[in-house]
């Protein structure tokens, strides 16, 4: 009896070797599916992450399809190999990839005792296998399948690479959820700082991460995150790789998370979206001319950019500073009736968009403010009413002799407006007048030409009558005097004195996409541009008069080193201004710093080196503007609403040297008083020549006694006939387009 008993016993478990063998065999041969070679192993090449940089070697932002950015065995700190294994796989260096005795375990309990918490048993090899090729269903038979997949491939790995080209290969492919792959990728996510520069509880952290990577995020569960963390060094001390004294320690420490996300918040992701542009268009062209193609999200190519990471985080830091500041106001100052007024166009917006205003759309929105990010259960209504008393802002810095941008804060917060501020073409108000006294210059006129600062009115424009910001009339300005103090009936006496076509021309040439508008306003800036157009256009002022290509990028470099392409020196210049009235400009507009509307860089600022500059403010301060420059560094920032309709109802706090201005001057500040960053933003003008010293002797205004009554009855008498004259010359322009535009129609072909 029990002979036959053994028999049955032995035959069983012949049997169930026998099954064991064919099944293994099975999956080897291909019967569950296709195995890797080792040809195919050896040839292992992971996505990875294109890396973009400053110019001052700071990461700001990277380029995927999985964020992942690999690095060498010898970036690891020992004691985070010394954790991994520890907790992963204490018998690494003993096995060939599969450990047998962990085998027999998940064996018996995970699969025939059906214990799921029995542990998976799985090396690190076997693990790396599943992380390079997943797992696929087989139903019931899926974990068997999987397993012995996962074994065999774990050999075959450790036939072809060394243990530490295992550990590399694993660490580098490795998910700690959030999108993120790699040790490199986590170490930057969670601690904000290289694999190479972690501490060892950070280390263990990330190694408690692997064994479930949501339930252990640090960020979402810090309890869990700390609790694993100390299993970890526990683990370190039981197989020697920690004192005790120094267990007990660490375990005392508090997690130290310092997340930083900066794909979502990081400090230039507006200026990546124009990088990406830049890039792609690069790489396009030198697949064209090469015929090897690259793919930025991923290849790992490094990326450094023209951006300074000091003066974006100056610039960051004077949104916060100011905006922070003025936003409660404008806020404030949409409180009562004027809130029942935005809440009337706010429905109107809904029921555009087809909301029905009569439903309480209310869930949770994450919402915007100064003191951070929240989660709030509004109304749909409430939503857009915070979306429209919103402050956006744009600002962007640039190097005027290469077009070199230098700093890029496209809006108050990527996450959630996302819409590039920088791009966004509003009117430019009293900024434009620098390009309508450079049209002065270029024509002939001096600094010191008078230009009348009489009230006039326009019949053939629905009377429109220009006002200058203080209502004051009368005397003559001279040209420095009326930028200086932006006066707006010298601008559209200077504009009734200038041939419209070279007006037209100039403000195409300096770089600006929109049409001229027609009419008298157009001195005052009712045209349209925005912060990177005017920027572009001041830089020619700046650079002595020829208009610069904005760049953002420096060198791409593959991640083996090779450099495929480096900012080269600008193409031959374009000139769009003489030297001469570049000159003068430059002077001119250090006037408006020195004693004109933006007099405060100086005061309130403390901004003692030379400056140019000017302000503007457009109608019902819908619109605040400012734009400063030195040789070294063109700045201009914008702020306003996403409405016209929404401001502020008064130049105290809406002017472009209330709202606008402060943004430049708080950054210039940092950057005057850091001694890296000073020499690249500051330098002296070039130096008059004596002879156009003498043309900028004047003084800024004449009162109208101070000129005789017989000659301000000629002056006025020569400005109505040339604005008969300007009148008449447009009637016959008028009427020319007409004729022309009826031929066109009649014959398809124009008048000859």
């Amino acid at each position: 009896m029990l002979r036959k008993l053994l028999i049955l016993v032995a035959a069983f478990l012949l049997l169930l070797l026998g099954s064991v063998v064919l099944f293994i065999v099975g999956v080897n041969t291909g019967v569950f599916g296709d195995l890797p070679n080792k040809e195919a192993l050896g040839s292992i090449r992971h996505e990875t992450a294109s890396l973009v940089y400053s110019e001052d070697g700071r990461l700001i932002g990277k380029f995927f399809a999985q964020n992942r950015t690999n690095i060498e065995f010898n970036d690891f700190p020992p004691h985070l190999i010394h954790a991994l294994i520890a907790t992963e796989d204490a018998r690494y260096f003993e096995h060939k990839g599969v450990d047998y005795r962990s085998l027999m375990r998940v064996f018996f309990k995970s699969l025939l005792m059906r214990n799921e918490r029995a542990g998976g048993g799985s090396t690190l090899s076997q693990q790396l296998a599943k992380n390079l090729y997943g797992r696929k269903y087989h139903g019931p038979l899926s974990l068997p399948v999987n397993k012995v997949k996962e074994a065999i491939l774990a050999g075959r790995i450790e036939d072809i690479y060394s243990k530490e080209e295992v550990i590399t290969l694993y660490l580098n492919t490795v998910p700690f959820g959030e999108n993120v792959f790699g040790v490199e990728a986590a170490s930057i996510r969670f601690f904000n700082c290289n694999t190479k520069d972690l501490s060892i509880e950070q280390s263990a952290v990330l190694v408690g991460m692997l064994k479930a990577n949501t339930l252990y995020n640090p960020r979402l569960y810090p309890e869990n995150a700390l609790r694993r963390r100390n299993v970890v060094l526990g683990q370190m001390e039981k197989y020697q790789y920690l004192a005790a004294h120094v267990t007990d320690s660490l375990t005392q420490l508090p997690l130290g998370l310092n997340y930083a996300d900066i794909s979502r918040e990081g400090p230039a992701n507006y200026f990546l979206v124009r990088v990406k542009q830049e890039v792609q268009s690069i790489l396009k062209n030198l697949a064209s001319q090469s015929g090897k193609s690259y793919d930025l999200e991923k290849d790992g190519l490094t990326i450094t950019t023209t951006l300074n990471h000091q003066m974006q985080q100056h610039a960051l830091d004077a949104f916060r500073r100011h905006l922070g500041k003025m936003q409660p106001l404008l806020s404030k100052h949409y409180e009562g009736k004027r809130r029942e007024s935005l809440t009337r166009r706010a429905l109107l917006r809904m029921s555009q968009a087809g909301l029905d205003a009569r439903e309480d759309l209310r869930k949770q929105r994450e919402l915007f403010s100064w003191e951070g990010h929240y989660n709030d259960s509004v109304s749909a209504l409430d939503s857009i009413l915070h979306e429209l008393t919103l402050l956006h802002a744009g600002l962007v810095a640039m190097h005027p002799q290469t077009g070199a941008i230098k700093t890029w804060v496209g809006g108050i917060d990527f996450r959630t407006q996302p819409y590039d501020q920088v791009t966004a073409r509003r009117q430019l108000a009293s900024a434009f007048k620098p390009i309508l006294f450079s049209a002065g210059l270029e024509s002939g006129l001096t600094p010191c030409s008078w230009l009348a600062n009489d009230t006039m009115v326009f019949e053939d424009y629905n009377n429109w009558s220009p006002r200058n910001y203080d209502h004051s009339s009368g005397g003559r300005y001279s040209m420095s005097g009326a930028l200086a103090k932006s006066a707006n009936l010298p601008a559209v006496s200077l504009l009734l004195e200038l041939e419209r076509e070279n007006l037209e021309a100039l403000w195409s040439q300096m770089g600006f996409a929109a049409e001229l508008p027609e009419g008298p306003s157009v001195a005052l800036g009712s045209g349209s541009g925005s912060a990177l157009e005017l920027c572009v256009a001041y830089a020619a002022i700046a650079n002595g008069g020829y208009r610069v290509t904005p760049t953002s990028i420096e060198q791409i470099t593959t991640s083996d080193g090779e450099v495929l392409y480096q900012r080269a020196e600008q193409p031959e210049k374009t000139v769009v201004l003489s030297a001469q009235s570049a000159l003068l400009m430059q002077w001119m507009m250090q006037k408006v710093v020195r004693s004109g509307t933006a007099s405060s860089l100086r005061s309130t600022y403390g901004i003692d080196e030379p400056v140019a500059a000017k302000t503007g403010t457009s109608q019902d301060y819908a619109d605040a503007w400012f734009g400063a420059f030195t040789p070294q560094l063109v700045v201009v920032s914008r702020v306003g609403a996403s409405l016209p309709e929404v401001h502020f109802s008064s130049g105290h706090y809406g002017s472009g040297s209330t709202l606008a201005l402060p943004l430049v001057g708080i950054m210039l500040r940092e950057i005057q008083q850091n001694a890296d960053l000073k020499h690249m933003a500051f330098a002296p003008f070039p130096q008059l020549p004596p002879a156009l010293e003498e043309i900028l002797d004047c003084p800024d205004y004449e009162e109208p006694s101070e000129t005789s009554p017989f000659k301000t009855l000629f002056r006025s008498k020569q400005t109505n006939e040339k604005r008969e004259q300007r009148k008449t010359e447009r009637q016959e322009r008028q009427s020319e387009k007409k004729k022309d535009g009826l031929l066109q129609r009649l014959f398809n072909k124009k008048k000859r």
